[in-house]
């Protein structure tokens, strides 16, 4: 194994949604490759821009799916945004909470004083806004009235969908917007794509090394060129082949495979970049392939190029270069 991906990094931090997990499904290899990550003596972390469980809930949803973790392991969004606003806010300031009671009980221990309504405190200095299911029409509208006041407004996270078992859900991000909309400001994010969340998961590691795994480009990805550490973009969750192709420069990978199980394989072969077997030119505005392989190896040979080109419109030149682009859904 001392050519595997994980060999190579003295820590991996783990998106949870769409890449350990769709809720309450563990995506397929997930716990083996969790397992074999920890025999190596590789430090784990999880970093999670869902700021709707505290990290002990989160604990408690793993080990339910196979995949024992302590709470120290765990890096949420909701802790991150508690720290902004203990930096920003006199102690004992009022915040007004939109989110789950583990949001507010954070806010609490950050020494602030958490509130639900803006009747409940003389002023309301600050607004935290995280991802619940029970978030209503009424709380965003409370905030609205206090961020339009002057409070501080601080979103644990701006993911606009949350990956389930049932497929694509509205996200803190959507209900982000909503607020965006209706108060023409713009809010602080606490989690990912700020580096903050990797940098204090690698620090308590003792990383120097860190590597992130995430499904997203603009969260998972974006935070790790944020935060100067390499990344693998995997398949299981929100990002897909054509969705790659296009990424900008803050959001491209370093390594592309399927789901977190690659971790086990060579890490020269998941890099980006040319790949045995395939060939890939440009053009007259077109990626042309011919060869044959592995259609992820396709797939890693044609970021680099449709990066440097700004190209994404892909043409196979043979039988087998067409098959597997279809495969990617790139046909």
């Amino acid at each position: 194994m001392s050519d595997a991906l994980l060999a190579a990094y003295d820590a991996v931090l783990f998106d949870l949604d769409g890449t350990v997990y769709h809720g309450t499904r563990v995506i397929p290899g997930a716990p083996e490759t969790l397992k074999a990550v920890r025999d190596h003596g590789t430090a784990v972390r999880f970093v999670t821009n869902n700021a709707s469980k505290a990290p002990e809930d989160v604990v408690a949803h793993l080990a339910g799916l196979g995949m024992p973790a302590e709470a120290g392991e765990v890096h949420t969004s909701a802790q991150a945004a508690a720290v902004l606003l203990k930096e920003r806010l006199e102690q004992g300031a009022a915040v007004l909470v939109v989110g789950t009671e583990s949001l507010a009980a954070l806010v609490a221990s950050a020494g602030l004083r958490p509130v639900r309504r803006i009747a409940d405190a003389d002023g309301i200095a600050g607004v935290v806004q995280g991802h619940s299911p029970d978030n209503t029409w009424a709380d965003l509208a409370e905030a609205c009235l206090a961020i339009r006041a002057g409070a501080l407004w601080v979103a644990s996270n701006v993911d606009v969908t949350l990956p389930s078992e049932r497929g694509l859900l509205p996200g803190n991000g959507s209900m982000v917007a909503a607020l965006r909309a209706a108060t023409d400001v713009e809010p602080l994010v606490a989690g990912k794509p700020a580096p903050l969340l990797f940098d204090t998961a690698a620090r308590t590691a003792g990383a120097s090394r860190p590597l992130v795994v995430g499904d997203r480009l603009d969260t998972d990805i974006a935070g790790a060129v944020a935060a100067g550490a390499d990344s693998l973009a995997v398949l299981s969750g929100v990002t897909v082949p054509a969705t790659l192709l296009a990424a900008s420069a803050a959001e491209r990978p370093t390594y592309v495979a399927a789901d977190l199980s690659a971790l086990e394989q060579r890490a020269d072969l998941l890099a980006v970049g040319p790949q045995s077997g395939w060939q890939v030119t440009h053009s007259d505005d077109v990626l042309a392939v011919s060869g044959e392989g592995d259609p992820l190896a396709l797939l890693r040979a044609l970021c680099p190029v449709a990066w440097a080109s700004g190209t994404t419109t892909v043409r196979g030149e043979t039988d087998t270069a067409r098959a597997a682009l279809a495969e990617l859904g790139l046909a």
